[in-house]
């Protein structure tokens, strides 16, 4: 199996997707991931519905590959286990509010002073700076705050959330990529470094084209639901029986997609010769798309289209997806045992190397599962770790 990352450690201080998807790619590539939970109640994900047998599925989906250390940071005990632990680790990840690693003695300043080569992942809703540093914030927030969702929804309708938090998961592969990044100046230099990703730049990267289309033209751009305002055809048209996405990103593909239906009389028509034509003549193009798409059924479309080049999919259902034949060939949907919960599936690291099959190493832990593990190896006896339990420093 590639795991790269085999023999590094990482201290993972994250919550709720972000931070959690990241050191779980890091596990995938087999670094060893001490996930640090606060001893009442873990992540809080752990909490959120649906639930399999008390256990939350957010959770679930992006915490496989780690062990799992429920510790109360509040207290001198709690933190001093930290401590313990920064010499031995090689990454170190946080999501914490602006200030709250200050106030418990786990930020970038006092474990570098613990161990010099450290790299130290903070993540964040708008930064460490700024006049909203101190601002929480979550994925529908900076949808909204960056103008994302300004951007999502039918024309003339209201505010519409991307329900897959796009923003909240691309911060965790910027600091996934960022700590790879790290790791090689490490390797070079042989120092560490901090690094800072926010859910904020995360939003605002996204718009990097809409913003250049935006300064271009100098007026907000109007939603344009399933299109595409640079492209036209491109979005979804009703077939005679169900929806299907079609996607005509040049006037090669228009040429083939009018031969395709038999109507090659469009391809020299004057309103639909060129993309910038088809645009300009928005409305006609696809008024003339759909009445030939509503003739027959979606399956006919895309057997058709597909096979001569033109890109088209149905607008499948989350069932549709995992049932069809092109999901079950590329090993995408991890089938595992979890040692409590039974047989589970999870998503796989969208990375395949040199064609090895992908797979699951340790399911993700119940809370505080690896406590006396942890702390035994880390040199704490069995006494004081039966201590440090009683006193609540602790859950194991």
């Amino acid at each position: 199996m590639f795991k790269p990352l085999a023999g590094l450690r990482v201290l993972d201080f994250t919550k709720v997707l972000a931070g959690p998807l990241c050191t779980q790619y890091l596990g995938d590539m087999g670094a060893e991931i001490i996930k640090v939970e606060p001893a009442e109640i873990g992540d809080e994900t752990r909490r959120w519905p649906p639930f399999r047998e008390g256990q939350g599925a957010v959770f679930l989906s992006v915490n496989r590959n780690k062990q799992s250390l429920a510790v109360d940071l509040k207290t001198a005990e709690g933190r001093e286990i930290v401590h313990r632990l920064v010499p031995t680790v090689d990454i170190v990840v946080e999501s914490y509010g602006t200030g709250v690693t200050d106030r418990l003695g786990i930020d970038y300043a006092t474990l570098k002073a613990l161990k010099p080569d450290l790299i130290y992942c903070s993540i964040s809703g708008f930064g460490r700076t700024g006049p909203r540093a101190n601002s929480l914030g979550y994925d529908v927030i900076l949808q909204a705050f960056s103008g994302v969702m300004s951007l999502t929804g039918e024309k003339g309708g209201g505010p519409i959330r991307s329900p897959i938090s796009p923003i909240d998961q691309t911060t965790g592969l910027h600091a996934f990529s960022g700590i790879l990044a790290a790791l090689l100046q490490r390797g070079a230099t042989g120092k560490g470094t901090q690094l800072e990703v926010s859910l904020f730049e995360t939003a605002v990267g996204f718009l990097g084209y809409n913003l250049q289309s935006f300064w271009e033209k100098g007026v907000q751009p109007e939603k344009c639901g399933s299109g595409h305002e640079s492209l036209c055809p491109y979005q979804a048209f009703e077939a005679s029986d169900a929806p299907l996405m079609i996607g005509i990103a040049n006037d090669n593909l228009w040429r083939r997609f009018c031969r395709a239906v038999g109507r090659e009389e469009l391809i020299e028509d004057p309103r639909f010769r060129t993309n910038p034509d088809r645009v300009a003549h928005f409305a006609e193009t696809v008024a003339t798309v759909q009445a030939i798409v509503e003739t027959r059924p979606r399956d006919e479309w895309t057997a058709l289209l597909t096979g001569l080049g033109v890109p088209c999919a149905p607008i499948n259902s989350l069932q549709e997806m995992l049932h069809d034949p092109h999901t079950i060939a590329r090993g995408i949907v991890l089938d595992y045992q979890h040692p409590t919960l039974g047989p589970m599936k999870g998503i796989a690291h969208p990375i395949v190397f040199d064609g090895a099959p992908r797979t699951v190493e340790t399911a993700p832990p119940l809370h505080g599962e690896h406590t006396r593990q942890i702390l035994a190896k880390a040199g704490y006896s069995e006494a004081s770790i039966d201590g440090m339990i009683s006193n609540a420093v602790v859950v194991g």
